[in-house]
C-alpha cells in the first residue's frame, strides 16, 4: 500500500517536470526560409516582429506565432526593410494598415485608455465589493430590549438564556 503510494507521487512528479520543461520555452514561429541573409537585417526584423501582435493569436508576438497570418505580416515587415525603410517606418506601415490593435503595447489614447486602465479599476471595485459584502456581514449583536414585538416576560426569558450561555 505504501509502495503504490511512492509511485503514484513519483509518477505525479514524472508529469509535473515534463509539463513544466514543455512549457519553459517560448517557440520561435520564424521558419528557415524566411530568414535574411543580412544578419543586420533580420536582428531589426525579428526587433520588429516582437512588437507586433498576432491579430490571430491576440496574446502573442507574429515572431511566436506560427499563424499564417503572422507569417505574412513577418514576410512584409523583412520586404519593408530589405525596401529600405526604417524600423519606425515599417513598423508605421503596419499600424497604418492594422490600427493600433496590431501593437503588444498600444500608445495611451482616449480609445484604449480601457486597455490601459480597466484592469487597475477592475482591481479596486473588486476590492470594494469584496470589502463591503464582508462589512455588511458583520455579526451585529441584538439586545432583548432592541427587539420590537415582544413581551416583557419572553425579552426576561432571552436575558437568562444569553447570561446562562456566556457564564457556562
Amino acid at each position: 500500500m505504501v509502495l503504490s503510494a511512492i509511485t503514484s507521487v513519483r509518477r505525479g512528479f514524472l508529469i509535473l517536470v515534463v509539463l513544466c520543461a514543455s512549457i519553459g520555452a517560448p517557440a520561435q514561429a520564424v521558419s528557415p526560409d524566411e530568414v535574411l541573409a543580412n544578419p543586420e537585417l533580420e536582428a531589426r526584423a525579428r526587433a520588429i516582429s516582437q512588437l507586433l501582435r498576432c491579430v490571430v493569436c491576440q496574446n502573442q508576438s507574429i515572431d511566436d506565432s506560427a499563424a499564417p497570418l503572422a507569417r505574412d505580416l513577418r514576410i512584409l515587415v523583412r520586404q519593408r526593410l530589405i525596401d529600405g525603410d526604417s524600423d519606425r517606418e515599417a513598423l508605421a506601415y503596419i499600424v497604418a494598415r492594422y490600427g493600433n490593435f496590431v501593437l503588444l503595447q498600444p500608445p495611451l489614447q482616449i480609445n484604449t485608455a480601457l486597455l490601459w486602465f480597466g484592469p487597475g479599476l477592475l482591481m479596486i471595485v473588486s476590492c470594494l465589493g469584496i470589502g463591503l459584502h464582508f462589512w455588511g456581514r458583520r455579526e451585529t449583536k441584538v439586545r432583548p430590549e432592541e427587539m420590537p414585538g415582544t413581551s416583557i416576560d419572553d425579552r426576561e426569558r432571552m436575558e437568562k438564556i444569553l447570561t446562562k450561555g456566556l457564564q457556562a
